[in-house]
């Protein structure tokens, strides 16, 4: 069955007492009482000002990680107004260890996971029969421009969002780092948090002036029946997106207010996708993602192959109350949106992996014939890099070839990246 668009209710820890909200955790509803009104809304989960993060994240967020260990692509993407609670909710800045959000969350359940299926392997007598690689990534919008926060000074015309063959939205030149551990991708977040895009606004002291997604990768290899190879890849998005703002009460003038107007703009090019996604009667052929870069990112999260969770942070305060109405009229809207989650596997056949070798070899020879020339013997070290490829099984082969023509590998260090192709 196609998974739904999940809204959340989040909420700001500093609240005004004069309140125009409320919430029900036991009915999953949320009623706002204006002046000749009163309108509810209803969601999956409802969680109050007292709700702690750890029930955030089982009641919404730990099956999405389950099932990004299996192979099914999933999205954890925070909404809100500046100020309510997206960036402390999503964990992407310094908390306690108690109040760590839920990228901090995800982390743990992934590398928590791997170590219980390894396990399970040595004590079944099957230890190496699947192979697992975590990477990640880390980029940002900024002023409708992508940016990418593991190698900030790439630039920008470098980087191109593309729609490979199989539907999957990759972005071309970002970087991309192995991890081997919890420690080493918190290693890799912390690098890529100093590079993002914050001002002072009137409403917040420390405002994200972009939007941020941080991209963990898996990647599974194991024997396919016939003695192929099967390679079972799944991403999972973790969004903070830059808060809807109102430039007259940030105080938004010269830069600040170029970059309130791009974020209002991506917005609302991600609600008219919404709108477009959540609508029965509308025509789903045109569904305007290529409005925006942050809607284009988000192609594969909202209608696509992606199970997704939307977190919508509001404030309590009286004086919140148009961007409170617009953030839940946003995420009801985005209750009715179908996504329809599939594991993403390919099998290569020995065959396959031989022509593919065969292939690389003569590339590699024909090299290493036109480099005869080359100064301090490098064409001789490339045909002893011949002769060692030769010698290589096919699964290392089929490693080598994924350098090549897929993703490529690089060292667990984030001083050491790839690049995506």
């Amino acid at each position: 069955m196609p998974d739904e668009v999940k809204p959340l209710l989040g909420q700001e820890l500093n609240w005004h007492p004069q309140l125009c909200i409320e919430a029900d955790s036991e009915s999953r509803t949320v009623a706002v009482a204006t002046r000749h009104h009163r309108k509810s809304f209803y969601f999956d989960q409802v969680l109050g000002p007292d709700a702690e993060q750890e029930a955030v994240f089982s009641s919404s967020v730990v099956d999405l990680v389950d099932g990004f260990i299996q192979g099914l692509n999933a999205t954890v993407l925070a909404y809100g107004q500046t100020g309510s609670g997206k960036t402390y909710t999503m964990g992407t800045a310094e908390t306690l260890q108690q109040d760590r959000g839920m990228l901090p969350r995800v982390m743990e359940r992934v590398f928590d996971a791997l170590a219980q299926l390894k396990a399970a392997q040595e004590a079944e007598g099957q230890a190496g029969s699947a192979k697992y690689e975590v990477s990640c990534q880390f980029l940002e919008v900024y002023n409708d421009e992508v940016r990418d926060l593991l190698q900030p000074d790439t630039p920008r015309q470098q980087l191109s969002i593309r729609e490979h063959g199989d539907g999957q939205i990759r972005v071309s030149g970002a970087a991309e780092i192995i991890v081997g551990s919890l420690e080493e991708m918190q290693e890799v977040f912390h690098l890529g948090s100093q590079a993002r895009t914050v001002g002072m606004t009137l409403m917040n002291e420390r405002s994200s002036r972009s939007h941020a997604i941080f991209t963990i990768l898996l990647r599974r290899t194991s024997r396919a029946e016939g003695g192929g190879l099967q390679l079972v890849t799944s991403k999972f998005h973790l969004v903070d997106l830059a808060g809807s703002e109102r430039t007259k009460k940030l105080g938004a003038r010269g830069l600040r207010f170029k970059e309130s107007v791009n974020i209002n703009q991506g917005l609302l090019a991600l609600g008219n996708v919404i709108s477009a996604l959540g609508d029965p009667a509308r025509n789903l052929s045109h569904v305007p993602y290529r409005d925006s870069k942050i809607t284009r990112l988000l192609q594969d999260s909202l209608g696509g192959n992606s199970q997704t969770c939307m977190i919508a942070c509001i404030s309590m305060d009286h004086s919140c109350l148009e961007e409170t109405l617009n953030t839940l009229k946003y995420a009801d809207r985005a209750r009715n949106i179908k996504n329809t989650p599939v594991i993403v596997q390919k099998v290569t056949q020995p065959s396959e992996v031989m022509l593919l070798q065969a292939q690389l070899l003569r590339l590699l020879k024909q090299h290493a014939q036109q480099g005869q020339h080359d100064p301090e013997g490098a064409a001789e070290a490339r045909m002893a890099g011949l002769d060692l490829l030769a010698q290589l099984a096919p699964d290392a082969v089929w490693d080598l070839l994924r350098m090549v023509y897929g993703r490529p590998l690089a060292a667990a260090r984030p001083e050491h990246v790839s690049v995506a192709r």
